[in-house]
């Protein structure tokens, strides 16, 4: 194997990737550089900066990735109206190639050979940061410590800082006993009572929502305007991506909406218990459906339904950069030329109610035809008989020979 000179590591300041930072110096004598995304996790990340810095790294990354993160990869997922085993939005595997993407494009401007990240070896997160950067770089070296190591217990991670004089900051009261993982999608709960599958999670443990109980007792009014499957207003105001979704997670998480609690496969084979809040998700997939529901051709509309579980289980398992999701995704994109419009939500004690839905320009929904008062001859009920007998032959056929 060819020497390593220079390592770019996904680096969050924490006590994994502190450790990690100092290890790869060690085990490999190469040269650290540091790569700190913001992804709307809602902690500040310029403290990384100045870690970084007390462990001797020259070249630190830190970058706000939000609008890009909300554009590039959350919006057009959710014209696919993308749900893993029929309940996960997708919260962390949706951030992971937007990752791998700035952790090979740094690569490339430091002259890195290789680029690590703290994933452990048990969970997804490996196989997704490190499909893409192999879809993004196929000759790039990749560093999971975790696989490597025998530091497999917080206390031998405090011991190896505390040996090698990395800084820990321990705060202050009672440490979460959950792992957790946040971007503007959404943040997830995984560990301490969560492992047990009957263990129903404390209150205390949720940040983003109220419970539905203590939610407000008047409902909550919204209007998302849609542009190309997109939401581009809300309540008439023009908002960035990022902008919305910060915005639906401050209002939908205050009326109780977007907790979840499932067990779910993991790709490496699994099962894994956790706990999710996607306020702004749980709104955007109810009403993206309504908008499509009014826009969208059947045939369209049952073949996306039929794709998405597949759409899906690529984002899951890490397949982001394949040539088959770009595929899907272009055919995804050219149905949503056609979805514009309004829906209006009403929010209230953990449910998102469409309560209406309009749009002026593509609307496949007809009132002459679909009332049940005189249609005027727009719709001739007597056509329905041939089409039913069409339809029934091949069953009548069936049935006579089982008589």
């Amino acid at each position: 194997m060819s020497k390593i000179n220079k390592v770019v590591l996904a680096y969050s300041g924490g006590l994994d990737t502190s450790v990690i930072l100092k290890w790869l110096q060690d085990k490999y004598d190469a040269e650290v550089v540091t790569f700190t995304a913001d992804l709307g996790q809602g902690e500040e990340v310029e403290p990384a900066r100045a870690k970084a810095k007390t462990l001797g790294i020259k070249e630190i990354f830190i970058e706000d990735l939000r609008e890009e993160f909300a554009r590039d990869y959350v919006f057009p997922m959710f014209r696919a109206n993308a749900i893993y085993e029929g309940e996960y939005l997708l919260g962390t595997s949706i951030a992971r190639p937007l990752i791998a993407k700035r952790l090979i494009e740094i690569a490339s401007e430091t002259g890195a050979e290789a680029v690590a990240h703290g994933a452990t070896g048990k969970g997804n997160d490996q196989v997704r940061f490190e499909l893409g950067a192999y879809a993004l770089n196929p000759g790039i070296k990749v560093i999971a410590p975790w696989r490597e190591w025998d530091l497999l217990s917080r206390q031998k991670l405090l011991d190896y800082a505390e040996q090698h004089g990395i800084p820990v900051e321990m705060k202050q009261g009672k440490k979460s006993p959950y792992s957790m993982d946040a971007n503007l999608l959404h943040i997830s709960y995984e560990g301490g009572i969560l492992e047990d599958p009957w263990a129903e999670p404390e209150e205390s443990m949720w940040r983003w929502s109220v419970s539905p109980e203590n939610a407000p007792d008047e409902p909550t009014y919204l209007e998302l305007s849609y542009e190309q499957g997109d939401i581009v207003a809300i309540n008439g105001e023009r908002m960035t991506p990022a902008t919305v979704m910060s915005y639906l997670n401050k209002v939908a998480g205050d009326n109780g909406i977007g907790r979840l609690d499932i067990v779910e496969n993991r790709y490496v084979g699994m099962k894994s218990r956790g706990c999710y809040e996607t306020p702004a998700g749980t709104v955007m997939l109810k009403a993206h459906r309504a908008i499509e529901s009014l826009t969208l051709d059947r045939e369209v509309a049952h073949l996306k339904d039929e794709l998405m579980p597949r759409y899906a289980q690529m984002i899951y398992n890490g397949y982001w950069w394949a040539p088959e999701r770009v595929m899907m995704q272009a055919m995804i994109d050219e149905s949503q030329k056609t979805v514009n419009g309004v829906v209006r939500v009403k929010l209230y004690k953990g449910n998102v109610i469409v309560v209406g839905r309009a749009s002026e320009t593509d609307s496949l929904f007809d009132e002459s035809i679909a009332t049940f008062e005189d249609d005027a001859g727009a719709y001739d009920q007597k056509d329905a008989e041939g089409f039913i007998k069409l339809n029934a032959l091949r069953l009548k056929i069936a049935g006579n020979k089982k008589r």
